[in-house]
């Protein structure tokens, strides 16, 4: 075990995702020692380096394994958890998802892959300003923390990011295949929440006619009444 994996692990931040500021405050010293015990761990497979000045232990040197969601807000700060990534962690799709994706703060699509944790794609969108985290959760993933998107936010901003225009809830249940109780237990107050979000028209448009198909009696042989 190398002095720098000592000292996390005496910290007890085995387990967590440490910048370049976090070990300087651990290790002390100068930047060229603390760059000579950064490559040491890294060189003996104690250390993972995420991105520059980004790293975690290995995973024989943690208690519990580092969260794919974990890790994309490492890489991104500001950014959150969404799209297909989201969808399919709240159970609202039944595919796998093998890239973490996630909306950026930025102006440009952002992808990382990394070899302990997989892909990573970040994508920004047109959302008005202060409205980035509306509906946007702090989720915690044992001692790690992530911000993810609520489903109904998820599936809106994958309408923004494909520019999908309105097909009906089939579509949605079939093509997507999203379940029918999952989009039927959405609240009036969900859909509220996310109006003030979206620039594009074709969204705002998209999300309105989602709530007429849900809540006011318009889904064709469907239940279409529940209590807000």
């Amino acid at each position: 075990m190398t002095a720098l994996v000592k000292e996390i692990s005496k910290a007890g931040l085995a387990g967590r995702i440490l910048a370049e500021r976090q070990l300087a405050e651990l290790v002390g010293g100068s930047a060229a020692r603390r760059y000579g015990l950064v490559n040491r761990a890294i060189k003996d497979g104690a250390l993972l380096r995420i991105k520059r000045g980004t790293y975690v232990l290995a995973a024989h040197y943690r208690a519990e394994p580092v969260h794919p969601f974990a890790v994309a807000q490492s890489l991104l700060p500001g950014s959150y958890i969404s799209f297909e990534t989201a969808l399919s962690y709240h159970g609202w799709i039944p595919e796998s998802v093998f890239t973490t994706a996630s909306v950026s703060p930025g102006r440009k699509t952002l992808e990382y892959t990394t070899e302990a944790f997989g892909s990573f794609v970040f994508h920004p969108l047109a959302i008005h300003q202060y409205r980035l985290l509306t509906s946007v959760d702090r989720v915690v993933l044992g001692k790690q923390t992530a911000l993810v998107a609520q489903p109904l936010r998820a599936l809106l901003d994958l309408m923004a990011l494909r520019k999908q225009p309105w097909q009906g809830l089939d579509w949605l249940t079939s093509g997507m295949r999203i379940d029918e109780a999952q989009l039927f237990a959405l609240k009036r107050t969900d859909f509220a929440a996310l109006k003030p979000v979206y620039k594009h028209k074709a969204v705002n448009a998209f999300l309105n006619q989602l709530e007429d198909a849900l809540l006011s009696g318009k889904a064709t042989g469907r239940r279409s009444s529940r209590n807000d």
